[in-house]
């Protein structure tokens, strides 16, 4: 994959101790460690802010995860389109028919290492049913799942567990549900 935020030489060093200082200026917390295995869907929830990109920017970049992040096509417009990709965004269009699950499946298939982070929700707003399309691409990429969270309550965002599908996802969705039912984002009212 290209180089991004994470894996640029020199600059991610400086920028993992920048974003130390500004978690720690700002009174959040990183939960979590460093991560050896570098294959999996890491999704982020409750997303429910502009405020949640920032943040768990500098949450991965402090834990040493080299993240591409899924994104609306319309954020990678002129002139931000460069600067979003090298922070490790891809770009997708939700309004056209096409099959992002397979192409990142094939993506998992083609590289060591990959680490996607998606936001199940789709959105910042209040939604009743999160997408299943980070399930689909781990179940069918055989990668494990990566709880990533953010509680505004508690000030703090993070990784918990890995989560393996099992194939039965309704029972599946639930019981990922139910970690992330204690979460609070920084907007709430979206959650």
């Amino acid at each position: 994959m290209r180089a991004t935020v994470f894996s640029t030489p020199l600059l991610t060093p400086l920028l993992r101790w920048i974003a130390l200082l500004i978690l720690k200026l700002i009174g959040w917390k990183a939960i979590g460690e460093e991560i050896k295995t570098q294959k999996f869907v890491l999704i982020g929830a409750p997303h429910t802010s502009n405020w949640d990109f920032p943040i768990m920017l500098l949450v991965v970049l402090k834990l040493r995860l080299p993240v591409f992040w899924m994104g609306k096509h319309t954020l990678f417009s002129f002139p931000f389109g460069g600067l979003m990709k090298w922070l490790g965004g891809i770009p997708f269009n939700r309004s056209k028919s096409h099959n992002v699950v397979n192409e990142i499946v094939i993506e998992f298939k083609r590289h060591e290492t990959l680490i996607v982070l998606i936001p199940p929700e789709g959105t910042r707003h209040k939604v009743d049913a999160w997408k299943t399309g980070f399930y689909h691409i781990a179940k069918n990429a055989e990668v494990p799942i990566l709880l990533g969270y953010i509680d505004a309550a508690k000030k703090e965002a993070g990784l918990a567990d890995f989560f393996h599908p099992s194939g039965d996802l309704e029972n599946d969705m639930q019981a990922i549900r139910t970690f992330y039912a204690e979460k609070k984002g920084i907007r709430p009212e979206n959650s």
